[in-house]
Order: C-alpha cells, then sequence, then structure tokens
C-alpha cells in the first residue's frame, strides 16, 4: 500500500491472531498523527480488539470509527483509563505529549504503545523510564520502519541467521513528502514535534540498533538544516533535513539521513531504503518503490558467498512484531522488543538532535 505522505501510510493488516476474540482490548487514545491507524491495524492482526477511541477532535474520533466500528467514542480520556477491561493504549499524540500520556496510562494500570518519537527531551526520558520502573508495565514504540515493512523484517531474520556474516555497519535513508498544506502547525514548531532527528530520525537510530546487536551508540556528529522553507514565516521551525553518525557498542557504524525533499513526481512518499553490510554479504532494502518500475515496495537484494539473491517481500513474513507484542502484554515477557532498547533508541535520536550543527544559521 502506497499514500501521498507518510503520516498515512498503513500497511494493510495481516491475520495472524495470537489470542482469542475480545481476549485482548486496547483503546487509542490521542489521534494527532495517522501513525494511529498503523499501529491499531497491527493489533488487530494479532486479535486485539479495539474497544475505545478517544481524542478531543469529534472529527477524528468520527474518521477512526470508520475505520474502526468497533471502538466507542469516549467522553473523556479518564473514562478509558478506568476501563479495567483494556489491556493497552495506543497513542498518536503530539511527540511533544506522548510521554505525559504513557505515564497516565501506565499509572491506570495498563501497557502504552506509542508512535515514534515515543519522547521528545532527556527530561521525558527520565520519567518514562521512572514509570516503568513504578509501575512494572510497558512503554512500547511503533518504529514502523522496522517492525511494519516486511524487507525490514527479512533483513533482521537474515542478519540473525548470519547471512552476511557480523554487521559492520548500517546505511539508511528517510526521506519523506512535506505536503506542507495538509500539515497541522505543531508540525513546524520544533518544542512540540522536537526537530527531525529526534522525530523521523528515530526509526533510523533503532534499525541501526536493531542490525548491529548494539545495546548502545555514540552519536559522532550530527547536523540539522532548513534548506528551502526559510522563506515561509509558518516553518521557522522546520527541520528540513538531518543526518548523523553513530559508532555502535559492537564497533559497527551507522548513517543514516532524513529529510523533506521527496519530489511531487515520485509514485509515493519516500524511497527509504537501507543498506546492511557485514563481513561475509550485504542486504539492500528498497522498502516503499522500485524507482523507474511499478514494481510496488518491498524489494530485498541479498549478496554473499553464495551468490545474489532479488526477492520481492508480499506475505512472505508478516510482522511478528505485533503478536509478540500483545504475548507480551499478557506474559509480561520482552520478545517484540526490549524496554532498554526502545528507549535507547529514543535517547540516541533527543542527542543527536540536541548535539546537531545547524548548517544554515536560523534568524
Amino acid at each position: 500500500m502506497t499514500a501521498s505522505d507518510g503520516g498515512t501510510y498503513a500497511p494493510q493488516a495481516v491475520h495472524a491472531p495470537v489470542v482469542g476474540p475480545g481476549e485482548f482490548p486496547v483503546a487509542a487514545v490521542g489521534l494527532d498523527h495517522g501513525h494511529v491507524y498503523g499501529m491499531c491495524e497491527g493489533l488487530v492482526g494479532a486479535g486485539a480488539l479495539v474497544s475505545w477511541v478517544y481524542d478531543p477532535d469529534p472529527a477524528k474520533v468520527e474518521a477512526f470509527r470508520r475505520r474502526f466500528p468497533e471502538a466507542r467514542a469516549a467522553r473523556e480520556e479518564a473514562e478509558v483509563l478506568g476501563d479495567d477491561a483494556v489491556r493497552l493504549v495506543a497513542g498518536a499524540a503530539v511527540p511533544a505529549d506522548r510521554c505525559a500520556l504513557g505515564v497516565r496510562v501506565m499509572d491506570a494500570g495498563k501497557d502504552y504503545f506509542t508512535d515514534k518519537a515515543p519522547l521528545t527531551t532527556l527530561e521525558q526520558l527520565t520519567e518514562a523510564e521512572a514509570a516503568v520502573e513504578r509501575t512494572g508495565r510497558t512503554y512500547a514504540v511503533y518504529y514502523s520502519e522496522r517492525v511494519h515493512v516486511e524487507t525490514a523484517v527479512l533483513a533482521g531474520q537474515l542478519v540473525e541467521s548470519g547471512a552476511i556474516g557480523r554487521v559492520l555497519q548500517v546505511i539508511g535513508t528517510g526521506p519523506h513528502r512535506l505536503s506542507a498544506a495538509t500539515r497541522p502547525d505543531w508540525f513546524f514548531d520544533k518544542s512540540r514535534y522536537g526537530g527531525i532527528l529526534t522525530d523521523i530520525g528515530s526509526h533510523q537510530v533503532e534499525q541501526v540498533l536493531h542490525y548491529t546487536g548494539a545495546d548502545d551508540a555514540t552519536v559522532v556528529r550530527s547536523h540539522v538544516a532548513n534548506h528551502a522553507h526559510p522563506e515561509h514565516p509558518e516553518h521557522p521551525g522546520l527541520d528540513d533535513f538531518g543526518e548523523a553518525m553513530l559508532v555502535t557498542s559492537t564497533g559497527a557504524t551507522g548513517y543514516f539521513r532524513c529529510d523533506w525533499f521527496t519530489p511531487d513526481g515520485l509514485q509515493t512518499w519516500g524511497d527509504g531504503r537501507s543498506l546492511v553490510l557485514g563481513t561475509e554479504g550485504f542486504i539492500e532494502q528498497r522498502k516503499f518503490m522500485n524507482i523507474g518500475t511499478q514494481d510496488g515496495p518491498g524489494h530485498l537484494f541479498l549478496a554473499n558467498g553464495e551468490g545474489e539473491r532479488h526477492v520481492q517481500v508480499r506475505g512472505e513474513v508478516g510482522y511478528p512484531f505485533f503478536g509478540q507484542l500483545v504475548r507480551d502484554c499478557l506474559d509480561r515477557t520482552e520478545t517484540a522488543m526490549t524496554q532498554a532498547h526502545a528507549f535507547k533508541a529514543a535517547e540516541l535520536a533527543v542527542r543527536a538532535q540536541l548535539g546537531a550543527v545547524d548548517l544554515v544559521p536560523r534568524g
């Protein structure tokens, strides 16, 4: 499935239930970003029931219920948090508000599943970590460019199987279409969205950690810029370009670039790619398209000592993260993603943003 911008992109649900009907009720709270649809589609595919939805904007709630008609519209957030049957709350609030929502959810005795970026400051990270420790609940993160992309899932399986040996470097690109006219005001306010490296850069940091098997990294260098939109007074806080280089605890390196420069003529919202280099081969992903063709998304290329392979990944591996997350919430395990990993990716993204050199000084 393609879309004109990444905010409305949501893969089709893969039906792979890990629970019985009605066994895992969930709620959606905070509909500021369209990723909430992909999050809920993934959970429903794993057998969850979306039983509640709340947002202060009735239009957003109405649109959500057209997609998930089984969800009851709550009159206030407390109505959702007060329902003991709800096991998990999925939310895509404004990034700066995601941590506070998560603390309220966990204090209500429920697990939390938030869109990336899961937080925007190191102070919020401390608050989130304290809430997890205090409540024993999970603060899960929708790093969709890995967990909800089949090429990314398959690449991880290949790396784990030793198909390319020990990983030495991960290079990622995260281009997006700006679609400025459709964006809300908070999208251009750095205090609200966190900056490009905190926000969409968190996808890339998470992939560097995952594919290298690292539990930590150092941000060696990072840059941000507003290269092409300074003339618009409504865009003073926009970073339209960001990049960073990391050295991981395994000795591998990572480089990523994210930007808002997808041209209108491209067939989808961004030509997201990654290249994973190992001691015995490499993997390239062309996640959302194969440029110059109408082949659709999901292209993985593998080269190693056995030869070359091109796989178009459609329904090959699915999205196991969601079923694992549901079972983790029920069994109190960490098979989908460890809490430490989710928080470390967020921390490094924020640190990259905080330490970034601005390539174009702003008045």
